[in-house]
């Protein structure tokens, strides 16, 4: 915490607005300052069981979603986030422990980053990533436009969403990022190294543990559309591949 903002800039980011849901004041007003120099607004609440209403009144482009608050814990607020909103999420936890970290992955975080130690630096870098991430997701679409064909899935890049028969899937920005690679190439086999490189464009260890976890969620997800079939299969001492079954 004995960072200085006076050498901290950035390229001046598109206009995105930053919802903090954390309990601890002196945190909060640290990373709201490192904030507004990169360029963003951002909104605080200190209690979990705000959170969610903080999200309906004005949805945010990114959230900082710590784990321990009062009220709510961030688990419940991901969970409870993942069922009518695909806002990205960055989770914030004290807690070390992998089995902690994938717990959030598979409740719809897109990411997350540890407290210990505090770096406001890394976090707002974290948030640029992911926001530029996203924005290039969007804008891929007019310029390197998915091959649907017959497909049953569709891809709309434009409106961030993908469909089934008509069917939305309610996918997180991250999910949805996993499913358009596997769709762009349908039948190839991905490494575990491979995915994550589409994924995640900055350094940084993340576990194989971590793409298993998202795998999972996808899969849960898509299953219900191909009752019986396997869309992500894994290849085993591979990686996964992606097929969907002929209609």
């Amino acid at each position: 915490m004995n960072e200085s903002t006076d050498d901290f800039r950035f390229a001046p980011p598109e206009r995105a607005d930053i919802l903090i849901v954390e309990d601890e004041p002196k945190l909060a007003e640290l990373l709201q300052k490192y904030l507004a120099v990169a360029g963003y607004t951002s909104r605080h609440v200190a209690r979990g069981d705000a959170a969610l209403d903080a999200v309906r009144a004005q949805r945010p482009d990114l959230i900082l979603l710590d784990i321990m608050l009062p009220g709510m814990d961030g688990w419940e607020i991901c969970r409870q986030l993942r069922t009518f909103s695909d806002v990205p999420v960055l989770m914030l936890t004290a807690r070390a422990e992998e089995e902690d970290r994938l717990r959030g992955l598979e409740l719809g975080a897109d990411d997350y980053i540890g407290k210990t130690p505090f770096s406001p630096r890394e976090i707002v870098a974290r948030v640029k990533s992911m926001l530029r991430r996203n924005a290039s997701v969007q804008r891929s679409a007019q310029a390197e436009p998915l091959p649907q064909g017959s497909s049953p899935l569709i891809i709309d890049e434009t409106r961030h969403q993908a469909s089934v028969r008509g069917e939305p899937l309610n996918l997180t920005p991250l999910e949805l990022r996993l499913l358009k690679t596997f769709a762009a190439a349908p039948g190839q086999v991905f490494s575990r190294e491979q995915l994550l490189n589409h994924l995640h464009d900055d350094d940084r260890s993340v576990t194989d543990r971590a793409i298993d976890t998202h795998i999972k969620n996808l899969r849960r997800k898509l299953e219900p559309c191909f009752p019986g079939h396997n869309a992500i299969q894994a290849v085993y001492g591979v990686g996964y591949c992606f097929a969907l079954p002929p209609e």
